[in-house]
């Protein structure tokens, strides 16, 4: 069909459509039309007047434009091809495609893939896993948005040729996560891409080493105050206690505490154990167990580091 004629079917079904509104405007003493499933349908007797048909709107610039002319937007995917070109057998009416027709269609898809460059493949793979490990992990929008540049600049520079592009998303992501300072740990972000942590921490030396210096963004590794208020989140103890844990950990440290190579999730977990047990309320005393299963550390791993605070602290009994 050609614009024009499509031009005029459209304002002829839009007059169309004012004659009949015209027409029953007084099917009963107070008219009230409204659209109800495409039909235009009066809510006080229900009389149905005809449909409720969309021609050709004209395009809004201003917002206020936009406000009053929008009705449908055509809606496209970030990455990948814009329309596909199926191979199917039967056309949208149910005929059966004809062979030579067929050929045709499929030569036009294979020529439309092989016009989408690699770095848009690449990103049409890419973003679905992205967005699945963020819905996964409950991870914020914006942290996401980060991790979507992180992964673009890398791909660019095509440090994803020959490389796993699920390890380059999974450790953009955690990129992100420190640049913003969400308590996230690593383990968990691996196991739930179920991707091997070495994999990781290849494309994340790589992101630490040449892209975050290009985009100005500074990583921050997660801290033990951090963990500290997510643990004690995670096992429902007050405040109070979980503050007391922070000023434990803290005189630990001014004190000769040495936390280089330790994980900062032991001395979390170790600072929130010792300050639950130091309550009078027993409702907020943890095991051993409950603790170390929290944090994902041994329970061998939580006494060690309780016996370091407890030997410079001396004023807590467990």
């Amino acid at each position: 069909m050609s614009y024009k004629k499509y031009k005029s079917s459209s304002n002829r079904a839009k007059r169309e459509r004012e004659q009949d509104t015209g027409q029953n405007e007084k099917c009963c003493l107070e008219p009230n039309i409204t659209t109800v499933d495409g039909n235009l349908t009066c809510t006080n007797c229900g009389t149905v007047i005809g449909r409720d048909l969309i021609g050709c709107e004209p395009r809004a610039f201003t917002s206020e434009e936009i406000k009053n002319r929008k009705r449908t937007e055509k809606k496209w995917r970030d990455v990948g091809p814009r329309t596909f070109i199926g191979r199917e057998r039967k056309d949208a009416r149910g005929n059966a495609i004809k062979a030579k027709e067929k050929t045709l269609y499929n030569r036009l898809d294979k020529i439309q893939i092989s016009l989408i460059d690699s770095l848009e493949r690449n990103k049409w793979e890419a973003k679905p896993k992205l967005d699945l490990l963020a819905s996964k992990l409950n991870i914020p929008f914006h942290i996401k948005e980060t991790a979507w540049r992180i992964y673009i600049e890398a791909a660019k520079r095509k440090l994803t040729m020959g490389r796993s592009i699920i390890g380059f998303v999974t450790a953009s992501l955690y990129a992100a996560i420190r640049i913003h300072e969400l308590p996230r740990i690593l383990d968990e972000v691996c196991d739930s891409q179920l991707v091997p942590r070495r994999t990781v921490h290849q494309s994340l030396g790589l992101i630490l080493k040449i892209i975050l210096p290009e985009m100005n963004l500074k990583y921050k590794p997660i801290t033990s105050r951090q963990l500290i208020y997510r643990f004690g989140a995670e096992l429902e103890l007050p405040m109070e206690i979980q503050n007391q844990a922070v000023q434990m950990l803290k005189k630990a440290k001014k004190r000769g505490l040495k936390t280089v190579g330790k994980d900062p999730r032991g001395l979390a977990a170790s600072s929130i154990y010792m300050a639950a047990k130091s309550s009078p309320n027993r409702i907020y005393h943890r095991t051993q167990a409950d603790i170390a299963d929290i944090a994902k550390i041994t329970e061998v791993t939580l006494r060690s580091r309780c016996k370091d605070i407890r030997n410079l602290i001396k004023k807590i009994k467990i």
